[in-house]
């Protein structure tokens, strides 16, 4: 079974929003079975709305549309499809009342505008939108069915759970989607995959494995589309289980784990401690962890020292050492760990030290040099990591550096 997905409105062509309802859509469409072909974002034009559901229509058996169901002339959704199924527009006296009721409640006017929102296409069947005043449409037209929802994000997330999912699933006969993720750290995508280049090789033909990179780890995806779900994942639970004897180190865990959450958990059940010293991640360290519940079972405290007079008088750097080494240095990087370490009292703590750019850098410290620090009971250690360009980029990627060099410290201990 496949679906297209159109999001309607000239704003995300235009970069003014992001489309988040298409991800949403995706992933509900998925979870029955229904494998999602494309996905298109078009402007508010009538012929390409048509040109677009016409041919979305032809390669699909399900088509959903977002956008363009406001009240204003700009929105010509309703219309527009109106006319594709050859419908007159019909008062719905029941989405009326609906429709009055919030805006009196809000103080708005239930003007003309207001009121054409009741208007629907004979062709429809109307899907209820208590959250908002357009309603959703459902048309059904030789095996295929177009929906067409709101672009207002929680109103289409309603709609979809509420009347569209169970909907198909009553339709149509569905077979089921599987998907699985193995989250990895420790090895860059090329590495990994020579790594596990024989167990990918013998995986069966129906599992597809999509490698999925982001800063500090790689997901592994297996997949198996339109199949009998129950005995594909337990299949696909086998492989990943022969998986994990290949590369027990680096294996986090599954879909949305993540390093700091393994650190998270590690500190917990050890009942240790942690402190971060940050200068050019700018605390996004810190908040990585205490955005977990219950960090403040292990979290001491986090240091910005983003000059070098914080890194001398919060953390005990040795100015000498900055004007010497420079304060993106190992030595620099070194002393921001202890000196979080000993005055939080903290059993570890993890520093960082870089150019994030864009200016700043030189030839011997480009930007996206970071120096990298953690201090344990036992020991201090440093590295040097080239981070990229972009200064998001650097942050991101020195942060997942740096929990990754305290998760191997934490499984050496």
């Amino acid at each position: 079974m496949k679906a297209s997905i159109i999001t309607i409105g000239d704003e995300i062509l235009i970069g003014q929003i992001v489309d988040t309802n298409s991800v949403s859509i995706a992933r509900h469409l998925n979870g029955i079975g229904i494998v999602v072909r494309e996905k298109i974002s078009i402007g508010d034009d009538r012929q390409q709305i048509i040109d677009t559901v016409d041919r979305a229509r032809e390669n699909n058996q399900v088509t959903i549309i977002t956008g363009g169901l406001g009240p204003t002339k700009d929105d010509i959704t309703k219309k527009t499809l109106a006319e594709l199924f050859h419908s007159e527009m019909r008062y719905d006296e029941t989405v009326a009342a609906h429709v009055e009721k919030m805006l009196t409640a809000r103080g708005i006017e239930f003007n003309d505008l207001n009121r054409s929102q009741a208007l629907v296409p004979e062709a429809c069947t109307v899907l209820f939108n208590a959250y908002g005043t357009a309603p959703g449409m459902w048309f059904e037209c030789d095996g295929h069915v177009v929906v067409s929802l709101p672009g207002v994000p929680y109103e289409m997330e309603h709609l979809m759970q509420d009347e569209v999912i169970p909907r198909l699933k009553a339709h149509f006969a569905l077979r089921q989607i599987v998907h699985r993720t193995m989250i990895t750290a420790g090895l860059a995508e090329s590495m990994l995959a020579k790594r596990i280049e024989s167990w990918e090789n013998a995986l069966p033909p129906y599992l597809k494995l999509a490698y999925l990179p982001n800063p500090g780890a790689v997901r592994l995806r297996l997949s198996a589309y339109e199949v009998e779900g129950e005995s594909v994942a337990r299949e696909i639970d086998r492989q990943f289980e022969a998986l994990r004897e290949l590369i027990p180190e680096y294996i986090v865990g599954f879909e949305t784990a993540s390093v700091e959450e393994l650190v998270h958990e590690t500190l917990t059940r050890r009942g240790q401690s942690l402190a971060t010293a940050e200068s050019c991640t700018g605390g996004v360290i810190a908040s990585r962890f205490t955005a977990q519940p219950g960090a403040s079972a292990y979290f001491r405290c986090g240091v910005v020292a983003y000059s070098n007079e914080s890194k001398a008088d919060v953390l005990g750097v040795h100015a000498a050492d900055i004007a010497r080494y420079g304060a993106v240095s190992e030595q620099v990087a070194r002393q921001m760990a202890e000196g979080a370490r000993r005055i939080a009292h903290a059993d570890f703590a993890v520093a960082t030290t870089g150019i994030a750019g864009p200016t700043g850098g030189s030839p011997e410290k480009p930007v996206g040099t970071v120096w990298i620090a953690v201090a344990t009971p036992d020991r201090t250690i440093a590295e040097c990591r080239q981070c990229g360009a972009d200064r998001g980029q650097i942050i991101s990627r020195a942060s997942a550096f740096a929990i990754g060099m305290l998760k191997d410290e934490l499984n050496a201990e």
